[in-house]
């Protein structure tokens, strides 16, 4: 069983850093997909970016390349988002997921393990 924490994040001034964690504390997220999500509040979800289970391929919406970076550690049930250059846009609740195992953009819809979600605030 997936039970996914989030952790990482925070308050931050624009052009900042930040590395937001999911880890799975059921311990079988190696074999799932990761996404990383964001929300503001009255908005819809977004899919941010995405990592494969086992070729770890990844992916990024265009507004977050080059600047966000996914990587997961399979032996700690982990998986990373390296957040650089922030920027007050980027302010949302983010959350991880796991489901399926390819990572694609076009398969958003099959995420369906979550995360509580964690804060990020980009702000002078």
């Amino acid at each position: 069983q997936v039970h996914l924490v989030e952790s990482g994040g925070g308050l931050v001034q624009p052009g900042g850093s930040l590395r937001l964690s999911c880890a799975d504390f059921g311990l079988t997220s190696a074999y799932y997909a990761i996404a990383w999500f964001r929300q503001a509040p009255g908005k819809e979800r977004e899919g941010v970016s995405c990592i494969s289970s086992s070729d770890f391929r990844t992916y990024y919406i265009d507004n977050v390349k080059g600047r966000f970076t996914i990587s997961r550690d399979n032996a700690k049930n982990t998986v990373y988002l390296y957040m650089n250059n922030l920027k007050p846009e980027d302010t949302d609740v983010y959350y991880c997921a796991a489901g399926g195992e390819r990572c694609s953009d076009d398969a958003w819809s099959q995420y369906n393990k979550w995360g509580q979600g964690t804060q990020v605030t980009v702000s002078s």
